[in-house]
């Protein structure tokens, strides 16, 4: 049977679960010796200085190892903070089953498409500079972009399963493909739709390539609707392609960028596209969910590549790591004394962008009261949504299970990182946290 741990870094394995109020007794004296002061790291608080229950938070726990005694997950590592501090940090479970090795607060998962937000951190950095503009079109950076073509189905549109159709035609497009319409996810490049079935002939992704290799590839491919009409994810080319557009206007790697001017200025020391070599015991095991149980799985060529590095999707790190990026959106653009962006552009990232696109998007977007900013999901009536994040929050998930949302209204930022897909472990989260909130 998986077991529970509650750890951090100076924390040795608890091996037998702990009285609650001595899990949080042990919780909070370890913490303030391993956060307190670190360079880059939120300080720990208080729960009840904080407006939030110390008694309610331990229903975070009682939601993590339901999912791990229902074997839907094997581990998590769940983090909120408030008001600029610590209340709740812990590790569930085991990081992989079969060595039974606990799970631990500084394990390094797979964020998969929250690796979206960061990237559109650095666009949104280099708009601040004046380097590139929301409404320039990609071409004016990567000129195979020029001129694009939308796909239109033959006959009465997709083919249903197991029906062979002709394969679409092209027409021009209304218009250009801007970097907003890439940041919001209404370009129609690599959606899902009539275009994306050409993209997989015209740009096979290659993960043992380079960004500008592919993204030249995906310049020419057709799009699944015309720029700004409709509102479908775009998983990896999108953003992908605003990587690339990292490396023209900056002259670096989008490696490089994203560690010179996002990870080292915040102290998030254990993220990478790469995990480091010396930090592989720290690395989490895949798996799905199957009659049988939990599967391990490898991890997929999309997000494994030492060469290829995805905007969209290939990030690694840990939940300390990504409070880091959180609590600086969080704080406007600034944590502990270092800026990367200007409140207004905050303002500006987590404002709804697309009006109701997303909420009319069905099974690929939002529902009723949820709108898109850029590169975050944005409840724009929590309400109308059904979602127990305030109105104004912002955020998004990972393939991997994996998600974080920024509660300006509550001073709240919460991180949540496991390595199973799906379920409804991130919803009840998001209620278990929330509940919290007492003042």
């Amino acid at each position: 049977m998986m077991r529970k741990t509650s750890q951090t870094k100076e924390l040795p394995v608890v091996t037998q679960r702990l009285p609650r109020l001595a899990l949080v007794f042990t919780l909070a004296l370890t913490l303030a010796v391993s956060l307190l002061g670190a360079e880059g790291d939120v300080p720990l608080g208080n729960p009840e200085e904080l407006g939030l229950s110390t008694e309610r938070l331990t229903r975070i726990d009682d939601v993590v190892e339901r999912a791990i005694a229902e074997e839907t997950i094997s581990g998590a590592v769940t983090l909120v903070a408030r008001r600029g501090k610590i209340a709740h940090f812990e590790a569930h479970g085991v990081m992989d089953i079969e060595s039974d090795a606990p799970m631990q607060t500084d394990t390094i998962f797979p964020i998969a498409s929250m690796t979206k937000p960061v990237t559109g951190v650095a666009v949104l950095m280099l708009v601040e500079q004046g380097l590139v503009r929301l409404s320039d079109p990609v071409s004016k950076f990567i000129p195979e972009f020029a001129e694009p073509r939308t796909a239109v189905w033959r006959g009465d549109g997709p083919p249903r399963r197991g029906e062979t159709v002709p394969e679409p035609y092209t027409i021009p497009t209304t218009r250009d493909i801007t970097i907003q319409d890439l940041l919001t996810h209404t370009s129609g490049l690599g959606s899902g739709g009539a275009g994306t079935r050409g993209t997989q002939r015209v740009a096979p992704r290659d993960s043992s390539g380079t960004l500008a290799e592919w993204v030249r590839k995906l310049g020419n491919a057709p799009l699944d609707f015309h720029p700004g009409s409709h509102w479908a994810y775009s998983g990896l080319a999108g953003i992908d392609t605003l990587g690339r557009v990292v490396e023209v206007v900056s002259g670096l790697t989008f490696d490089e960028f994203l560690r010179q001017r996002i990870f080292e200025p915040l102290g998030m020391h254990d993220t990478a596209f790469v995990p480091a070599a010396k930090n592989s015991a720290r690395v989490v095991t895949l798996y799905r969910r199957s009659e049988d149980g939990l599967q391990r799985i490898e991890v997929p060529t999309w997000v494994n590549t030492t060469t290829l590095f995805s905007g969209g999707g290939g990030l690694w790190s840990t939940a300390e790591d990504y409070l880091q990026f959180a609590q600086m959106l969080l704080n406007k653009g600034e944590l502990a004394g270092v800026r990367l962006l200007g409140s207004r552009t905050v303002e500006r990232m987590a404002s709804n962008h697309v009006g109701d696109l997303y909420a009319q998007a069905g099974t690929t977007g939002g529902r009723p009261g949820l709108g898109f900013g850029l590169t975050v999901r944005v409840v724009a009536d929590a309400v109308l949504a059904g979602e127990a994040q305030s109105s104004g929050s912002f955020g998004w998930s990972g393939a991997f299970g994996t998600t974080f949302w920024v509660d300006p209204k509550e001073s709240l930022t919460a991180v949540l990182m496991v390595q199973t897909p799906g379920g409804p472990l991130r919803t009840d989260f998001s209620n278990a946290v929330m509940q919290a909130v007492v003042d």
